[in-house]
Order: structure tokens, then C-alpha cells, then sequence
């Protein structure tokens, strides 16, 4: 047979233990249990949120464009409701865990004061945006030229506007240049002028080729018929007469009808007869008597 060699001082300490095991998981297993709980219902508030915030951009969106909003400002709209809605949630959730909101708003508050004074350039931006949504000097689908930068206008956010450019290069503009600067919205009216010149030979004959340049702009289906078309004389230059022809497009037809008018010009004066000259200079020279 075995003996039980424990002694009694063993077993009081093994007692001991297990009684202290006993009371650690009587004293901290209700707050373990009760911070996991919170932790639970964090997860389930921050999915539950998410889905409402998105939810709600949704219905605003869709208000916006019922109401025949400009889409830039239904961008601007969206993007600073979905900063505000993720702050309200985080707060909420900070507050399911015992954290004091007003003691944080306040700290968010002076953070925001001393990042401001750091990030000067990104307020000025965000103010910029602010004006570009109210003067509205273009809007998204506009085509705009700002210095050496160009492009169609895809989204107006809070910082910055981002354009596409004709190659299809996505161009990251802040908003603050584009309200500080000047630029040209290209497409903002329904047509554009569009003037070709093109010079010709001072020997040419001049009233044919007036007549075929003028022949060319009635034929050229994408120029405005309504409005004015022209074929002049616009400047006798050092080597050639240069003609000046004016008409009116769409702006979706501008760069087309531009080069194709180009094109068609010099195969219809080759085909008359008409001369385009290149550049010349007519040397003399006087032989001096000894």
C-alpha cells in the first residue's frame, strides 16, 4: 500500500492556494466578464454604426440630387457628414467604456487648435473648398485649366479637387490654389469660338482661296450653322497673307473640328493650286564700284 507522506503544513498551504486562486477569480472574473462584455457591444455598436452612417450618406446623397444639387457640393456634403458621423460614433463608443466625452471633446478641441496653427495649409484648403462650393466657378464635368495643370473635374473633396486629364491621368489639385488663383473653366458656356490661321503665298490668288476656305466652313457639319462663320485677311506677314478662319463649335467638338479643319484646309489648297509658303527671305546684294 501507499502512504499519504503530505504532511499536514502541505496540505494547509495547498488549502491556502486554492483559496487564493478562489478569491482572485471571485474578485476580478466580474470585471474581466463585464470589460469583455463591453467589448462585445463596442464591436456590435461600431458594425451597427457603420452600416447607419452609410445609410444615412445614402438618403442624403439621394435628397441632393432629387433636389438637383450640384454634384460637387453633394461630394464636399458627403465627405464632411462621414467625418462628423465617424467622430459622433467613436464618442459613443468611448463613452460605453467609461471615458468622459466632454472632457475628451474639449481635448479634441485644443488638438484641433494647435494642429490648425500646424496645418495652416490644409485649413486654407478646406476654406478654399468651402468658397469653390459657394462662387461655383466650375463644377464636376467641367473641363478647367489652372496654370500648367489641366483636366475634367471628377471630385471636389474637403482639401482638395481632383481632375482627370485627357490621357487619363488623375490630377490632385488643393482646393485652397484653385479659390486663391485664377483659371479657365473651358467648358463652362455651350460653344467656343474657334479660329484657324493659316497663311498663304503672296503670288496665291487670294479671292480663290477665300472662296475655298469659305466653301470648307459650309460644309463642316459640326460648325454652328447659327452663328458666324468667317474667312479673312488678318495680317500681311514677312512671308505669307495670312487668312483667319472663324467659326463656333461646341465644346465637345472644339479639338476634333480643330484638327480636322486643319487637315482639310491644306488638302483643299493643294488640290487648287494655292500655295502655303514656308518661311523665306529675299536677299539682296549691291555690288560696290571700286
Amino acid at each position: 500500500m501507499l502512504e499519504n507522506t503530505d504532511t499536514p503544513q502541505e496540505i494547509e498551504a495547498i488549502t491556502e492556494e486554492i483559496d487564493r486562486f478562489q478569491r482572485y477569480i471571485d474578485e476580478y472574473l466580474p470585471g474581466v466578464a463585464a470589460f469583455g462584455l463591453r467589448v462585445l457591444m463596442a464591436l456590435v455598436v461600431f458594425f451597427v454604426g457603420t452600416r447607419l452612417i452609410k445609410l444615412l450618406r445614402r438618403i442624403v446623397r439621394r435628397s441632393m440630387e432629387r433636389a438637383g444639387a450640384d454634384m460637387g457640393v453633394i461630394q464636399f456634403i458627403d465627405s464632411l457628414l462621414k467625418a462628423f458621423l465617424y467622430f459622433v460614433l467613436v464618442m459613443l463608443i468611448a463613452s460605453g467604456f467609461g471615458v468622459d466625452t466632454t472632457s475628451v471633446v474639449a481635448l479634441v478641441g485644443s488638438a484641433g487648435l494647435a494642429a490648425g496653427l500646424a496645418l495652416q495649409g490644409s485649413l486654407a484648403n478646406f476654406a478654399g473648398g468651402v468658397l469653390l462650393l459657394m462662387v461655383k466657378p466650375f463644377k464636376v464635368g467641367d473641363y478647367i485649366i489652372q496654370g500648367d495643370l489641366e483636366g475634367t473635374v471628377s471630385e471636389i473633396q474637403m482639401i482638395y479637387t481632383y481632375l482627370l486629364t485627357p490621357d487619363n491621368r488623375k490630377v490632385v489639385i488643393p482646393n485652397g490654389k484653385l479659390a486663391d488663383n485664377s483659371l479657365i473653366n473651358v467648358t463652362a458656356q455651350e460653344k467656343r469660338r474657334l479660329d484657324i490661321d493659316v497663311g498663304i503665298s503672296y503670288t496665291a490668288d487670294l479671292k480663290r482661296a477665300k472662296e475655298v476656305a469659305a466653301k470648307l466652313l459650309e460644309q463642316e457639319e459640326r460648325i454652328l450653322k447659327d452663328e458666324e462663320r468667317q474667312a479673312v485677311v488678318s495680317e500681311l506677314a514677312d512671308s505669307a497673307v495670312v487668312l483667319k478662319l472663324r467659326f463656333w463649335v461646341t465644346p465637345e467638338d472644339y479639338w476634333s473640328t480643330k484638327w480636322d479643319m486643319t487637315e482639310a484646309v491644306k488638302l483643299a489648297f493643294d488640290e487648287n493650286g494655292i500655295e502655303i509658303p514656308f518661311n523665306q527671305v529675299d536677299v539682296h546684294i549691291r555690288a560696290e564700284s571700286d
